[in-house]
């Protein structure tokens, strides 16, 4: 499969912002990651409550009737070209449909844990998507970022120790590799969903491509949710979990969207990968503090590589420029 890209003569470099613009793009950038790496905690409780095409289905549904406004186009803002309409299916089959059915799979047949640490990837994963469709350099110290990230993984994988969590929630499991095989799938969605976003702010404004993305979604999740909407008893669902869901929803599909694309406008794709931290560790913090989840030695010391991973891959490098 190959991403759709421009010509290279309609990429443009990122405006340099001021100091103002600037951080509060870095800060919209690092709360958008935060609410995604919370949501993949706490998914982990709503997949006992909801099955996860019921469960995406209801996401975009709740999503779409709270951006119902942002979908048409403003006045000054440019229509929709073909390539536009492309980057969109994309930027929502795999950052949307492809990242929410394959992490709450993952998250069902592993643990929170297991998902942040997984996704302490990302930033690697960003480069080398940027490499393999942007064809930028990637420096060594990325690639040893890459190789930490990596190892944090295959430690995940072949823990044999019993996720308490999962335990806990009754969501035991034969298959935690396969679980975990679906969380680095995921990784690559949401990779791909950063390099894809920043050609889309060129043209469009951050709630318009929420919303419109929220939409694809929506169509492409429909056939699956509706099947399992209809064998399902809505009545034994109860109101605190209702009210989760509620936030699982805005917040997935509308807030850290918008976060995320209000901040990519004014960073370079490559810069906006290092604010991916802040998700492996929100979501390893929801799973320790909220689900009951604990860390044993190897999850430890796989955290630990994820997190230098994350520390060799978002250094600065030595150079003049911004």
């Amino acid at each position: 499969m190959t991403l759709p890209t421009a010509a290279p003569a309609a990429i443009h470099p990122t405006p340099a912002p001021s100091s103002g613009s600037r951080l509060l793009a870095y800060t919209s950038l690092a709360a958008s990651m935060a609410l995604v790496g919370s949501y993949v905690g706490l998914s982990k409780w709503l997949v006992v409550i909801f099955p996860v095409f019921l469960l995406a289905w209801l996401r975009f549904g709740i999503a779409a009737v709270a951006m119902a406004g942002w979908v048409r186009r403003r006045p000054g803002e440019a229509p929709l070209t073909p390539h536009d309409r492309k980057l969109l299916f994309w930027e929502s089959f795999l950052g949307n449909f492809m990242f929410s059915i394959c992490m709450l799979f993952g998250v069902a047949l592993t643990s929170a844990l297991a998902a942040g640490v997984t996704m302490a990837a990302m930033p690697g994963v960003v480069a080398l998507l940027s490499w393999l469709f942007l064809k930028e350099r990637i420096a060594g110290r990325v690639l040893l970022g890459i190789g930490c990230a990596v190892g944090g993984i295959a430690l995940v994988a072949l823990n044999k120790q019993a996720d308490a969590g999962g335990a806990a929630l009754g969501l035991g499991s034969d298959y935690p590799w396969l679980g975990n095989l679906l969380l680095v799938a995921a990784v690559f969605c949401e990779a791909s969903y950063v390099v894809i976003g920043k050609r889309l702010t060129g043209n469009l404004s951050a709630k318009r491509i929420s919303a419109l993305v929220n939409l694809w979604g929506l169509a492409l999740v429909t056939p699956f949710g509706l099947y399992q909407a209809l064998s399902y008893n809505f009545a034994a669902v109860a109101a605190a979990d209702w009210g989760l869901l509620l936030f699982y929803s805005l917040a997935a599909s509308m807030i850290t969207v918008w976060l995320w694309m209000t901040g990519l406008k004014h960073v370079p794709a490559a810069s906006a990968g290092v604010f991916t931290v802040m998700l492996p560790l929100s979501a390893a913090a929801v799973g320790v503090l909220f689900l009951g989840e604990r860390i044993n030695a190897a999850q430890a010391l796989a955290f630990g590589l994820g997190v230098l991973g994350i520390v060799l891959a978002t250094w600065p490098a030595r150079s003049g420029r911004a």
